[in-house]
């Protein structure tokens, strides 16, 4: 009798392994966005640049094309001899100063596309708070040129000395369209004859891919290069495990498997 007693253990602790195993290799999703920074009234321009960093280095994901020289401009390093963004942002567009410049960049920046690139980039603030954006701009102003974003700037919804509106609202939405345009995904990939051919065109993906492959392409998006789009690989952010929750990503994964 223990003999059985002990073979039915033996199975139950296997399978109580084998689902505990299984649900540690799901991805445990945030249920929200990144938060905005905690950034006061009285913030510094030091405060700010150092915030900046932690965006550009992580959430914003700019390194993701930056800095590698063939799918984005050099913005810490020297670009065609002009040195690091913040010595030449002030020069790059007649009537704009660095910090108006920078702002543009980062919110229309289709608006002004340097020589030798494709406009890829798309409205940051589908990606993160207007906060962010203004620590972004004060980091890239720190890199070889002068601070001009303060706290005065962080209230503000649209540029300096203009009224272009906020971007998109972030919502905790479960609506398939809303969250492809809200996380900026039409800005590359095409969709009912709308978007840019930069990524993978939606319509009729759900015929190319399964859904175990669409979920780790939004969480893993460097894990596969599609055949044809290999000048673009590394362009799509790495963050949506941040911006999705668990909901909104198996929303966006039943949408699109649904695309034949």
């Amino acid at each position: 009798m223990w003999k059985t007693n002990l073979k039915v253990l033996v199975v139950a602790l296997v399978v109580i392994g084998f689902y505990t195993g299984v649900a540690h290799i799901i991805p445990q999703l945030q249920s929200e966005v990144p938060e905005a920074l905690t950034l006061g009234a009285s913030v510094t321009p030091e405060a700010l640049v150092t915030a900046g960093e932690k965006v550009y280095l992580g959430a914003g994901g700019c390194t993701v094309c930056h800095g590698l020289g063939t799918r984005a401009p050099n913005l810490l390093t020297d670009q065609a001899g002009q040195g690091p963004i913040g010595s030449r942002c002030g020069s790059q567009k007649p009537g704009l100063d660095c910090k108006a410049y920078l702002y543009e960049s980062l919110t229309n920046p289709g608006a002004l596309v340097v020589a030798g690139y494709e406009n890829i980039m798309t409205d940051m603030r589908r990606q993160i708070p207007e906060d962010q954006i203004w620590a972004v701009i004060a980091y890239l102003q720190s890199q070889g040129g002068e601070v001009t974003v303060t706290a005065e700037d962080l209230p503000k919804a649209g540029a300096p000395g203009g009224a272009t509106p906020p971007g998109p609202v972030v919502t905790a939405t479960t609506d398939p369209g809303t969250l492809l345009t809200e996380k900026g995904c039409i800005g590359c990939h095409i969709l009912e004859g709308k978007g840019a051919p930069i990524g993978p065109p939606f319509d009729g993906i759900g015929r190319r891919r399964t859904a175990e492959y669409l979920r780790r392409s939004i969480l893993f998006p460097n894990a596969d290069t599609a055949k044809g789009y290999d000048k673009f690989a590394g362009t799509m952010p790495h963050t949506f495990g941040q911006m999705l929750s668990a909901a909104q990503l198996e929303v966006l994964v039943q949408f699109l498997g649904s695309r034949r």
